[in-house]
C-alpha cells in the first residue's frame, strides 16, 4: 500500500472515530458563546437554577493551607453522601468555603459558612447547554478514580489526532498538484484573519 493510500484511509477513520467528539465540542462551543440566549430562555421559565437540599449544623476547622482544602471539601462530600464525583473546592471569602460537586448529568453545591457553622446543600437543575459545555471544560488528571482519568487520557488523544489530521490533510492537499494554489488561498485566508482576531481583541 503506497503511503498516500495508507495516509487518506488514516484520514477517513480517524475522522470517522473521532466524530462524536467533534460533534460534542462544536456544539458546546456554540452553548459557550451563545450563553445569553440560553441564559434569558432559563429566566423566561421563571425557575429556579439551585434547589436546597438540605441544611444543617457543621462544626468543624477550615484549614488555611489551600492543598488541604480539597480533603475539607471531600470530607463535606461525604457527611451529605456524595462520593465518587468530580469536585472542587475554594474559598468564597474568609468565613465562606464554597464545594461544587459535578457530574456530566448532575451537579451538587456545598456551601459552608464557618462563622455560622452551617453547611447548606443545592442542587442544580439540569439544563442541556451546561451539560455540553460541562462537558467542554472537563479535563485535567488531578481527580480521583480512573474514570475521570481515562476521559482526561481520551481528551489528550484526541488532541493528536487532531494534529494528525491538520497534517494529513496538508499531505493529501499537497499530493493534488492542480489544486495547489486554491489550497494556498485557503492557508492564507485563515492565516489572515486568525491573525487579525489574535492581534485586534
Amino acid at each position: 500500500m503506497k503511503l498516500s493510500d495508507l495516509n487518506r484511509r488514516a484520514h477517513l477513520y480517524l475522522g470517522l472515530a473521532l466524530l462524536p467528539w467533534l460533534f460534542m465540542y462544536g456544539m458546546s462551543s456554540f452553548a459557550i458563546a451563545h450563553n445569553a440566549f440560553f441564559e434569558a430562555l432559563d429566566k423566561a421559565k421563571n425557575q429556579a437554577m439551585w434547589t436546597l437540599r438540605e441544611e444543617r449544623t457543621y462544626e468543624v476547622v477550615v484549614p488555611e493551607d489551600p492543598e488541604q482544602l480539597r480533603e475539607f471539601g471531600r470530607a463535606a462530600l461525604k457527611l451529605v453522601g456524595i462520593e465518587g464525583t468530580n469536585f472542587g473546592a475554594y474559598r468564597q471569602g474568609p468565613d465562606q468555603v464554597n464545594i461544587y460537586s459535578y457530574t456530566f448529568l448532575h451537579s451538587t453545591q456545598l456551601k459552608y459558612f464557618a462563622r455560622e457553622k452551617k453547611l447548606r446543600v443545592e442542587d442544580r437543575r439540569f439544563r442541556w447547554d451546561q451539560f455540553l459545555t460541562g462537558m467542554h471544560a472537563r479535563g485535567g488528571f488531578e481527580q480521583d478514580g480512573w474514570l475521570p482519568t481515562a476521559w482526561a487520557v481520551v481528551v489528550d488523544l484526541f488532541c493528536v489526532v487532531i494534529l494528525f489530521w491538520i497534517g494529513s490533510g496538508i499531505y493529501m492537499w499537497w499530493s493534488i498538484r492542480q489544486h495547489r494554489e486554491w489550497g494556498w488561498v485557503a492557508i492564507a485566508g485563515g492565516l489572515v484573519s486568525f491573525g487579525l482576531f489574535v492581534v485586534l481583541l
